[in-house]
Parts: structure tokens; C-alpha cells; sequence
């Protein structure tokens, strides 16, 4: 991914699917507006990390510039304009515009919003990355 190490804010989509069902099943949610992340800003290979530590096997981040990225999103089938705009979320990442956190989830649910350690280590038990080693 070309991120280099620009942060992102990784949500669990529990969180998201907590904050939709309180925001369409509670009163006192009419008109408010939850800007949503999770408790910390990480990079790419910060989570990838995480990921490799629950797993106990190595899986290591490869920092693109954007050329190579396109290039093999293209070779894989992606869309051009696709992958031109996902360059253009990724290059936001890299350059810091995505790195702040909110309050949206506790805001909405009186809660801290779940870490990225808690999303792997449930993510790995369900068997998300089950068989993919290469």
C-alpha cells in the first residue's frame, strides 16, 4: 500500500454496526452526526504487526510509491479511475490528513471504541486469516 507512515484510525466495524443500530433504533440520536474512529491512529505497518503478533507468524507491510500501485492494481483487474482513487485515500494517509481520532463512539454509546489488538485477536479466532500464508 502506498502509506508510507501517514496513521489511519482503524475502526472495528462492530463499532460502526453499534452506532447504526443505536442511531436508528434511539430517540435521542435525531439529528446528531458521529464522526466515527477507533482509539488510536496506527500505521499500515504498525497493524500489520499487530496482525503478525495474535497470528504468531511474520507479515511484514511493503510501503508502494504510487506508480507501483497503480500499476499492479491495474494488472490485477482494478479499474483505473478505481485505483486512481484509491491512490488518492492512500496518499491522504501517507501525508497525515487521516490521522485524528474522534469521540463519535462514545459519544453514541457511552463506550470506548474496541482497539485494534481486541479487533485481530477476534478477527484471527473467527479464522479470518486461517490458510492464507504464503
Amino acid at each position: 500500500m502506498p502509506t508510507g507512515e501517514g496513521k489511519e484510525p482503524f475502526i472495528d466495524v462492530e463499532d460502526i454496526a453499534d452506532v447504526a443500530v443505536a442511531a436508528l433504533t434511539e430517540d435521542h440520536h435525531a439529528s446528531k452526526v458521529y464522526e466515527l474512529s477507533g482509539p488510536e491512529a496506527l500505521t499500515f505497518g504498525e497493524a500489520a504487526g499487530k496482525i503478525a503478533a495474535v497470528l504468531g507468524r511474520e507479515i511484514r507491510f511493503v510501503d508502494l510509491d504510487g506508480e507501483a500501485f497503480l500499476k499492479g492494481s491495474v494488472e490485477a483487474g482494478v479499474p483505473e479511475e478505481h485505483a486512481g482513487v484509491l491512490l488518492g485515500l492512500f496518499t491522504a494517509i501517507r501525508n497525515g490528513f487521516d490521522a485524528h481520532l474522534s469521540t463519535g463512539v462514545r459519544d453514541a454509546l457511552g463506550r470506548e471504541p474496541r482497539s485494534f489488538d481486541a479487533y485481530a485477536r477476534a478477527a484471527a479466532g473467527a479464522g479470518a486469516w486461517a490458510g492464507q500464508a504464503r
